[in-house]
């Protein structure tokens, strides 16, 4: 059976129009709109380099950045080796294992304002949380009213969502451990925790790596969980706003600059990129050891 040259195109038009019309075309707008002072209810001006000139000396972009490298550094760890934790415990076939992964797994598939309600009856002044440390005889602590306290709150909920999803991927790879490696360890006289530095720690290192770019990426680019336990605000006076808060913030409502939050995206986009490529070349790495 003979057919047209562009029959697979047809096939392929309706995914490749929802692709060009929802990625590539608001990518490429915003890539013009950075070097413009347009606003929410038209197109501006071309300024050129001004809205980066603008965001070197924004001392709100510089705090912005410093709250999302942060929230890298205390969330990419925790997210590397909790998850390799709890599934070697549940990785065993044993009655009842699966009540397990799915109680560590629900989070994941959890709505993100339910999981942000949860979280905030729980940490507010009085919060479920504070009024056992009160019954205790401690004084209420200002998790979402302190900016520091907000920040750590909001990274203890993204370890908490994260740990089933990473949790999956881990037991992905435990499974092509080879046996033998650990059984000539075992032989050797090697224990559970020599095995696990000397067999399974090397084995799955790829994985680790891989783990640790998207748990970046995702900590680096965090908007919901500081959103929602803020109330929308970035904690108090804004001193918790990350880089998406800051580009949500400064792009929305009517009187929005648009330009100015498209260059602040092209920044958040370079950031990002530049995590993935050295992740690429840390992969690379291994596959030449």
């Amino acid at each position: 059976m003979t057919h047209r040259p562009y029959t697979p195109w047809l096939f392929l038009a309706p995914g490749l129009a929802i692709c060009l019309m929802f990625t590539i075309f608001p990518f490429l707008n915003m890539i013009v709109l950075a070097f413009t002072d347009a606003s929410a209810l038209g197109g501006g001006q071309f300024t050129g380099v001004d809205n980066f000139v603008r965001m070197a000396q924004d001392p709100k972009f510089w705090a912005a950045a410093r709250n999302s490298g942060l929230y890298m550094v205390g969330v990419v760890p925790p997210l590397v080796l909790l998850p390799l934790l709890i599934a070697m415990l549940v990785q065993k076939v044993v009655p009842g294992i699966g009540i397990f992964r799915t109680a560590f797994f629900t989070p994941v598939i959890a709505s993100t304002v339910v999981v942000g309600l949860i979280w905030t009856w729980l940490l507010d002044s009085r919060g479920l949380v504070n009024n056992v440390v009160e019954a205790l005889g401690g004084s209420r602590i200002g998790f979402l009213t302190d900016s520091t306290l907000l920040l750590i709150s909001s990274m203890v909920v993204t370890i908490w969502r994260g740990l089933g999803y990473y949790m999956v991927i881990y037991l992905a790879a435990l499974a092509n451990v080879p046996k033998d490696l650990h059984e000539a360890a075992m032989v050797d006289g090697a224990g559970p925790v020599r095995r696990f530095w000397s067999v399974t720690v090397p084995s799955i290192r790829p994985t680790m790596v891989l783990v640790a770019a998207l748990s970046a990426v995702n900590g680096f680019r965090v908007f919901s969980e500081i959103y929602l336990l803020s109330g929308g605000s970035g904690g108090p006076g804004g001193a918790s706003t990350t880089l998406v808060m800051l580009i949500q913030l400064t792009g929305r409502g009517l009187t929005g600059e648009v330009g100015y939050a498209s260059a602040l995206s092209i920044v958040l986009f370079v950031v990002l990129l530049g995590l993935l490529l050295v992740t690429l070349k840390l992969n690379r790495r291994e596959d030449q050891l």
